[in-house]
């Protein structure tokens, strides 16, 4: 984003230009949905100056109940104009907030903050993590009385267009809001499977990027509602056709330059990169937790639906967990094709980070790539090349979490705890569930 207000002053200055007249404070809880309270114009002062406090006991993984007063306090960059409530008496505008304890101290559990201390982390190497979001959803259809369906509102595929893309107003409003809250579009389409959408924005740092997620589902949510639509991050929520993706592009600049690229190797990716790639794959297993954190993901990640599912990396094809896409210079960057939009973006970003930062500082090496397509690939012939693949399930994928220290640090005793016990309480109640399929399967029968 553009011309972001960076003090209090600016920001004082831009609501008085603008004839905002209330401002919504928005945080993240753990598990990554927005929370924010309203308040006038009037009390954006006492806002700025970080003295509003709030019950952090009713927000998911923040408190208990004798501890619960927390403070909030605004990112000034973060200011920004919600396009749909902009006319009429004054606008409303948002600011994105870290949570603090009431000592003034940084709270431990707040999920932008773990970012912003793993960023750290990558600052004291020299290095600034930049990152490129590919986020795919679903425009379904409503019913008579609001309630959201898995009709999807169209039956176009890749790239089609209107008449047969008949999300195509809608997408198009959600980018004409999204540029008009400072995003840099640079493209949307139909995606592979009926009702699916994709909206590419701009790289820019980590917690830029993070924000730029959270802030993107909310507008294309609120957007799809004013056409009458549902829109869904739910990563598969249709059985038969391809699930929705967060592709991540990430790099690490150091000095100003891509440490990414390298041109005098000869296929200009620099040895820091590899180093990079080689940790994230050691950690894969682990991240894919908190990247792929419904029972829902595993859904997704499966055969057959272009969804990564082997731990592997190439240069060329997209069968792998990680590419290398062709372009080099400023622009080199590794994709990670697993996560899925229901990820909580700070802590997959802090995460996923965190992994290659350790392939970093243990100077790891990355198995060759695999330029074949893993899927065509039998079980035998995986083992021979020593792939692996990601977690079945999201129990198996908690198991990992749990023995992996690089990425329980990074998340912070806090938010590994709270995290596992709210995911498998989620993963328990679906196990101990009666589904349609089972009774289909075997009522009959047995």
């Amino acid at each position: 984003m553009t011309n972001r207000p960076k003090t209090r002053e600016e920001v004082m200055e831009r609501v008085r230009d603008l004839d905002v007249r209330f401002i919504r404070l928005q945080f993240t809880d753990i598990l990554g949905v927005i929370k924010n309270v309203d308040i006038p114009a009037e009390q954006l002062p006492k806002a700025l100056d970080g003295e509003l406090l709030f019950d952090g006991n009713s927000i998911e993984g923040f408190v208990r109940i004798e501890e619960s007063d927390m403070l909030i306090k605004p990112d000034p960059s973060t200011l920004a104009i919600f396009p749909w409530q902009e006319h009429g008496e004054g606008a409303t505008a948002r600011l994105i907030c870290d949570v603090y304890n009431t000592d003034g101290t940084p709270f431990i559990g707040d999920p932008r903050g773990t970012l912003k201390r793993v960023m750290d982390e990558a600052k004291a190497m020299g290095y600034t993590m930049m990152v490129g979001p590919e986020p795919e959803f679903f425009l379904f259809q409503r019913e008579a009385d609001g309630r959201p369906t898995t009709r999807p509102v169209d039956q176009a595929s890749y790239f089609d267009l209107g008449p047969v893309d008949r999300g195509e107003e809608c997408r198009r409003d959600c980018v004409l809001a999204l540029q008009k809250m400072g995003f840099e579009i640079e493209s949307s389409h139909h995606e592979g499977a009926p009702g699916q959408h994709e909206i590419d924005f701009k790289y820019s740092d980590a917690l830029t990027a993070a924000d730029n997620i959270g802030t993107f589902r909310f507008v294309v949510r609120t957007i799809a509602l004013q056409h009458g639509l549902h829109a869904s991050f739910m990563p598969k929520p249709i059985m038969g056709v391809n699930g929705s993706g967060l592709h991540l592009h990430q790099s690490l600049f150091k000095g100003g330059k891509n440490a990414f690229f390298d041109e005098k190797m000869p296929n200009g990716v620099s040895q820091t990169c590899m180093q990079y790639i080689a940790g994230m794959l050691e950690h894969a297993r682990a991240f894919t937790a908190v990247t792929n954190p419904l029972v829902n993901s595993y859904k997704r990640l499966v055969p057959g639906y272009e969804a990564p599912v082997y731990i592997a990396w190439s240069e060329r094809n997209r069968s792998p967990l990680l590419r290398i896409p062709a372009r080099r210079g400023n622009s080199t960057r590794i994709e990670l094709r697993s996560p899925d939009p229901s990820c909580n973006p700070y802590l997959a970003l802090a995460a996923t980070l965190a992994s290659g930062l350790d392939g970093i500082k243990r100077k790891l090496t990355p198995p060759d790539p695999v330029n074949r397509n893993i899927y065509s690939m039998t079980a035998q012939e995986r083992l021979d090349e020593g792939i692996s693949s990601l977690p079945g399930s999201l129990r198996e994928a908690l198991q990992e979490l749990d023995v992996d220290d690089v990425i329980r640090d990074a998340l912070g005793p806090h938010i590994f705890a709270n995290f596992m016990e709210a995911k498998l309480i989620e993963w328990d109640i679906y196990r101990s569930q009666v589904h349609q399929w089972e009774v289909d399967q075997y009522l009959s029968i047995f």
